[in-house]
């Protein structure tokens, strides 16, 4: 989501405000610590690695192999011929009492050279089924016969009753293209946006590169991938997120709504104390890894690293490079109201609080008449404030209040109070879901503490969101976190009648820590300064959201398209429209295929999408003639996102490539013109996972209405969308009050606009939209807030938890 950002504010000088950031350590070194990290990560998991890395095996499948050698043994068999009697002898001789347990210790360690023996074949088995992607290639509802075969020994291989981790010593390494491939598609994907001679000029560029620099790079790329986990994920991790000096607040952050037209309880105190309570039960599933691996068909799994993560992190500010701090647990959150600070312990001797015990902590917060203390109230916007100034003030700061802070970055995770309401109104529902929308993102500038790994965000009406930091994780990760919170504290644990949480207070429990900062007079500056800035940033963002009721997922399927191409192709038509050019769009999709893959970018603005653009502003084109334009430009989009899935993409390549030539420091014009290229249109799908956590036939309105994220680029946008159910499509739109050439809710005219259009090409299309009702998005948002009351409690309907 919000990593495009980043990814823009990446440049090639790997400047640090005025400071350039040192990259004289030699490649190798660079390389060698990147493995090293990974070794060392491998360790710190040791325990989930011995459970996980028998698997498909089992500790149980080792007793009985050793009890079937037994056996063998008994009835005068030697299934080791001779080895066993080989290891017999070199075993040290305790005497004639203990000649009989050298017997057995032999035949333990063969029962266990032959369980590894065997479970490493599994595993090399496993990987080298899981490197294949034809599947993926093929047309949507055709299976070859290779694919059905390796479906068959995918499910052979793969065990039963996989844990999170389980796949994770299985899963393929991310290839490194070839350099020829990855020049040829960029150039591709750049035509469309560039003059004749500017592209002859960057074709001149790209050649000078494959001739003088390419093979040197690739080959430290290519050390790189045999040595550690990813070729290029840990340096997207340093360069993109962690060197990044900009503010994170909009920049980096990116927020999850609540269910849209549901509040299953207008008590704040008691949706805190639900939702906290769901988010701990998520880290006890997680820690526990009950928390069963994401599979594509239902057989592909992908990585699982980035859950790693999710709680108990921090990201600390350093001067010229900040760093994660992860803690094995923590049994406290940080809250924040009305300018004050609260440690609020998770857990008593018994174990977790109940929800009623979290409520009742939350509700004595809110009932503390107790004012902030001087400036205490925008501390919190230091970590909105450019890295660099937030670092310096973190020393003093931590010198001089270091118990507070450490409850803050210490906490499982921070959770704001927030004291005024939010959320879907009938007096203006547009108007109100573009603030709920801002509040997420920005806040006020100092009631979010943005270096947590999330904020949980709980306003005064019951209404709840999340703020996320995006370097430890992507959005799906933070995305199945937020879909099982939703689900399991609106369903699951559910509201008594008056709206409180079930179960009885616990009088006995310590009242919430309240947190004292001894602020030095030499930050209060800095503090002022940093509230300035936030506030500022916060005023400047334009955030506009609604659903699209028009049609959604069910319609796209019918017409035999890909969802996520038919919206991607809709977009360049309504930014066209808006801009009246064609630019450079970012699309983010996961290459979790691989061991710790991340991300990859799709260039959604191909040949075949402008073909398709300037034949719907061709009034003398038929609709005929442009469907067939518009199959060809969402058939183009699809294979782009099947081969950046496939690790077959060039951005990142193209990122990595240019980390090893700073590090060697060979200067390459292409490389340099290709990380100072910017994104006027950022995009990204938010996808429902687990779909048999919600009952969209029966109860529609309790559906994530998914999320968004700050403008890229200074005069551009940034979009998200997610598909709620089978017939609606909610859009989240921001860009800059400062841009004379920027307007989001333009933008979201055009976007329906253009779906409409583009549906309408289908004769399906036109019959739907004959039987619909194409009123305005306000008319439509308002009639559907209008058949709702305004606090709704939630039947328990039939969901799987």
């Amino acid at each position: 989501m919000a990593e495009a950002h980043q990814a823009v504010g990446f440049r090639p000088s790997l400047t640090s405000g005025t400071t350039e950031v040192e990259l004289s350590a030699p490649v190798l070194q660079e390389i060698y610590l990147s493995g090293l990290r990974s070794w060392k990560r491998h360790l710190s998991r040791f325990w989930n690695d011995f459970l996980t890395g028998v698997f498909p095996a089992s500790p149980l499948s080792w007793l009985f192999l050793f009890s079937a050698i037994q056996l063998s043994w008994f009835l005068q068999l030697d299934p080791s011929l001779g080895l066993t009697e080989k290891i017999k002898e070199l075993l040290p001789d305790w005497g004639g009492q203990y000649h009989r347990l050298r017997g057995v210790l032999a035949a333990a360690l063969f029962a266990s050279c032959l369980w590894g023996a065997l479970i490493f074949t599994l595993h090399v088995a496993l990987r080298l089924l899981l490197s294949y992607h034809g599947w993926l290639l093929e047309p949507h509802g055709a299976m070859s016969s290779p694919t059905k075969t390796w479906l068959a020994l995918v499910r052979i291989f793969s065990g039963r009753h996989p844990m999170l981790f389980s796949y994770q010593r299985s899963l393929p390494r991310q290839p490194v293209p070839s350099v020829q491939d990855t020049v040829r598609k960029y150039l591709e994907s750049v035509r469309p946006v560039l003059s004749d001679e500017d592209f002859d000029w960057m074709a001149t560029l790209a050649q000078e590169f494959l001739r003088l620099q390419a093979s040197v790079l690739q080959w430290y790329l290519r050390l790189k991938s045999w040595w550690a986990s990813n070729y290029v994920s840990d340096w997207w991790e340093e360069f993109v997120y962690l060197r990044s000096r900009n503010s994170l607040m909009v920049n980096s952050n990116y927020y999850m709504m609540d269910f849209l037209y549901v509040t299953p309880t207008p008590v704040q105190a008691a949706r805190a104390g639900n939702a906290v309570h769901a988010l701990l039960l998520y880290r006890y599933r997680l820690n526990r890894q009950e928390i069963l691996p994401t599979l594509l068909m239902g057989m592909r799994p992908l990585c699982s690293a980035q859950y790693e993560r999710i709680f108990n992190t921090t990201r600390i500010p350093g001067v010229q490079k900040d760093h994660i701090r992860h803690l094995r647990d923590s049994r406290h959150v940080a809250v924040f109201h009305r300018g004050r600070f609260f440690r609020v312990g998770t857990h008593s001797q018994s174990g977790l609080l109940s929800p009623r015990a979290l409520e009742q902590q939350f509700q004595r917060i809110l009932d503390d008449p107790s004012p902030a203390c001087p400036h205490e109230e925008h501390l919190a916007a230091l970590t909105a404030a450019p890295r660099d100034m937030w670092a310096q003030v973190r020393r003093s700061l931590k010198s001089q209040a270091e118990d507070a802070l450490e409850a803050v970055e210490g906490a499982a995770f921070f959770v704001s109070l927030d004291s005024e309401p939010a959320g879907l109104t009938r007096e203006d529902p547009a108007a109100s879901l573009d603030a709920y929308a801002h509040a997420l993102l920005a806040g006020r500038g100092h009631d979010r503490w943005y270096d947590k790994s999330f904020t949980l965000i709980v306003f005064s009406n019951g209404k709840l969101g999340l703020s996320v930091e995006h370097s430890w994780a992507d959005c799906p990760i933070s995305g199945h976190m937020w879909e099982f919170t939703l689900t399991t504290e609106c369903f699951q644990l559910g509201y008594s009648v008056d709206g409180h949480c079930k179960g009885h207070p616990d009088p006995a429990l310590p009242q919430p820590q309240r947190l004292h900062w001894d602020l030095p007079n030499k930050i209060h500056l800095s503090i002022s300064l940093a509230l300035r800035g936030a506030e500022t940033l916060s005023g400047d963002i334009d955030c506009h959201v609604f659903p699209f009721s028009h049609f959604g997922k069910s319609f796209i399927k019918r017409c035999h398209l890909s969802s996520d191409s038919f919206i991607q192709v809709a977009l360049q038509l309504a930014h066209f429209r808006d801009r009246g050019q064609f630019c450079l769009t970012y699309e983010s999709t996961m290459t979790r295929l691989f061991l710790e893959g991340r991300t990859e970018t799709v260039r959604s603005c191909t040949r075949e999408a402008c073909n398709f653009v300037r034949a719907m502003e061709n009034k003398e084109k038929t609709d005929p003639q442009c469907l067939v334009l518009f199959r060809m430009a969402v058939d183009k989009h699809q294979a782009l996102l099947k081969a950046a899935m496939c690790g077959q993409g060039f951005d990142r390549h193209l990122f990595a490539l240019y980390i090893v030539s700073q590090f060697l420091h060979l200067q390459s014009p292409f490389l340099d013109q290709v990380h100072s290229e910017q994104w006027q249109l950022a995009t990204s799908q938010i996808p429902v996972q687990q779909t048999h956590l919600f009952d969209v036939y029966n109860y529609p309105d309790y559906v994530s209405s998914g999320g968004g994220f700050g403008p890229v680029d200074d005069h551009g946008y940034g979009v998200s969308y997610i598909f709620m159910g089978d017939d609606t499509i909610t859009f989240h739109i921001s860009s800059r009050k400062s841009s004379t050439k920027t307007d989001s809710h333009r933008l979201g005219q055009h976007i329906e606009d253009a779906l409409l259009d583009a549906a309408s090409l289908f004769q399906e299309g036109r019959q739907h939209l004959k039987r619909g009702c194409r009123g305005s998005r306000e008319d439509n948002l308002g009639n559907r807030c209008g058949s709702l009351p305004r606090h709704t409690r939630v039947p328990t309907p039939p969901t799987n938890l």
